[in-house]
């Protein structure tokens, strides 16, 4: 049986890299043939839990087509955030949290979306679904994968149902979630060293919004004034991404894991868009979200609502 390709979205992050292994995990322990694969690289945070649980990170590829005819999206479902020739292959399955945007198949498939904080969190399901049981690593991509997705369960998208489900992979795991999750998310906050155009691409994803063609990146920092201190930079560069990609907005967004709050510089024709759906004004191009963290829940359904 041809194998069968399981991977996350484009630039991807923890709950991505680390929700293709256990999906693989699971999947293989039901003897189907599959593999993760990851569509971009492995960001600090996501290397620290790798690391620490002993992990080796999914093969990178740049297309899917070549290799297979049939894939398994987790932590995504739109096709712009998916492989670049996700059109030339079968999508039987998707495991996902977020909205549903953009996606349509030609045959029958499996899809599972479900409003929690992370897709890990329903992967813990079905191991319990299966029957299966959970060794250590695996728990602990689930547990880093919720905390990376839950800013270590002080997000708005942070159910209790992914807080239970911590706990209980933290115990497997034998970690202690705080602790381990405020190191893991440090590691992630460490963007001294990264280039312009990695702190534009470590999160990053595009949404269509009405007529609008959006591109949102976001970084996670201890204080956002080392980040701001590149603002001429940075803003060269999203002028350059939108020229490259015709959009009409990019929105750079720097979060304070400390403060909960986050700092936005928004770029493109449409950048007055930002204006309306978060009610602030934009100073050369910034603005100051207070409490904002979450992309998903946060910054894209009013931009979505403003744009539309």
């Amino acid at each position: 049986m041809e194998k069968i390709l399981i991977f996350g979205h484009k630039n991807p992050d923890t709950d991505s890299i680390c929700s293709a292994l256990v999906y693989a995990d699971i999947k293989s322990k039901l003897k189907q043939n599959v593999e993760a694969v990851r569509l971009g690289e492995v960001n600090g945070e996501t290397k620290f839990a790798l690391d620490t649980f002993n992990v080796e990170a999914p093969r990178l590829v740049q297309t899917v087509a070549n290799e297979t005819d049939r894939v398994i999206l987790v932590d995504h479902n739109e096709r712009q955030q998916s492989a670049v020739d996700i059109e030339k292959v079968r999508v039987v399955e998707v495991i996902d949290h977020h909205r549903i945007a953009n996606f349509e198949t030609s045959d029958p498939l499996y899809f599972r979306a479900e409003p929690v904080g992370c897709t890990a969190t329903i992967l813990k399901k079905v191991y319990k679904e299966n029957g299966l049981e959970i060794d250590k690593k695996m728990a602990g991509l689930m547990l880093s994968a919720i905390i990376s997705d839950s800013l270590l369960f002080k997000s708005p998208t942070c159910t209790e149902e992914d807080i239970a489900a911590a706990r209980e992979l933290a115990e497997i795991a034998g970690v202690d979630a705080d602790s381990y999750g405020l190191d893991m998310l440090k590691a992630g906050a460490d963007v001294s060293s990264k280039t312009i155009e990695q702190l534009l691409s470590l999160d990053a994803k595009e949404f269509t919004m009405g007529n609008a063609k959006v591109e949102i990146a976001q970084v996670n920092a201890v204080g956002v004034e080392e980040v701001l201190e590149r603002k001429a930079e940075i803003e060269e560069a999203l002028n350059r991404v939108i020229e490259q990609k015709g959009l009409d907005l990019f929105l750079f967004v720097v979060t304070d894991i400390l403060t909960n709050d986050s700092t936005a510089i928004a770029v493109g024709q449409a950048a007055k868009a930002v204006e309306q759906a978060f009610n602030v004004t934009l100073d050369n191009n910034k603005a100051v979200l207070a409490g904002v963290v979450s992309r998903k829940k946060q910054i894209v359904p009013p931009l979505t609502d403003a744009l539309n």
